[in-house]
């Protein structure tokens, strides 16, 4: 059975916990067996999350914002803010995709080596977020044109002024033609993986390069393995791929 979209899960577990404690109160409970009763749905819920990490947001979240809301005094709508701002800058569109992973900046030491390019070459980093990997790719490659594509539009607009040096746009990366590019850089997941290696096989010529930090493309047979400074491996595939 296929995992719903990380943070759908957390999202609709709280819910269903609020809405029961709402509706047991309502039917004339006593507000700890309902707060009890509510708790335990959200720690059953849990097991919707991918992760320990998400498994113990998706229990926690609704006694935490309860005992919140009662020291604050907010009201209920106001936990709707949060909500509304997540979807602003992670919109539902993206959630497939990886949240933001900033790359470290000696992330990608040694990339240049392994895969040279010539000056004026196109280089895009597909899912820019706030534009970490751009910088790590200005400090390996400062000879060639930078490109990035970022769905949020507000992570886009602040990562056009974190790097006025490249061209950053609002796009979807899946939709974006990687053609023009000698490189595709990605720090994504390792669900997206199968899916940038059908789309680069697809799209990028002969000689391209498709670079993944952290997560490998296991279908393939790396042509190069890395190790960047912060301990995360670095895996370059150049077309044609080879099949692991």
């Amino acid at each position: 059975m296929p995992r719903l979209p990380w943070p759908l899960p957390a999202v609709l577990a709280w819910a269903l916990a609020w809405v029961l404690f709402r509706a047991l109160l309502g039917a004339g409970l006593a507000p700890v067996p309902a707060l009890l009763s509510a708790s335990a749905a959200g720690a059953l819920a849990s097991v919707l999350g991918s992760t320990r990490w998400r498994r113990a947001l998706i229990a926690l979240g609704f006694p935490l914002a309860l005992l919140l809301s009662q020291t604050a005094h907010w009201p209920a709508w106001a936990w709707l803010l949060p909500l509304a701002l997540l979807a602003m800058v992670y919109p539902l569109n993206a959630w497939r995709d990886a949240p933001l992973f900033p790359t470290p900046v000696a992330a990608l030491n040694g990339l240049a080596a392994a895969a040279p390019l010539s000056a004026g070459a196109r280089v895009l980093d597909a899912g820019c977020g706030l534009g970490h990997g751009l910088q790590a790719l200005r400090w390996t490659y400062p000879q060639v044109q930078l490109h990035g594509v970022e769905w949020s539009w507000p992570l886009r607009l602040v990562c056009a002024l974190r790097c006025p040096w490249a061209r950053v746009r609002q796009g979807d990366m899946w939709r974006a033609d990687w053609r023009p590019y000698a490189l595709v850089y990605l720090f994504q997941r390792p669900e997206s993986m199968a899916r940038a290696v059908a789309k680069a096989e697809a799209e990028l010529a002969p000689g391209a390069w498709l670079v993944s930090l952290e997560f490998e493309a296991t279908a393939l047979r790396p042509t190069a393995r890395l190790q960047g400074a912060d301990g995360r491996p670095v895996w370059l595939y150049q077309m044609p791929f080879h099949k692991a």
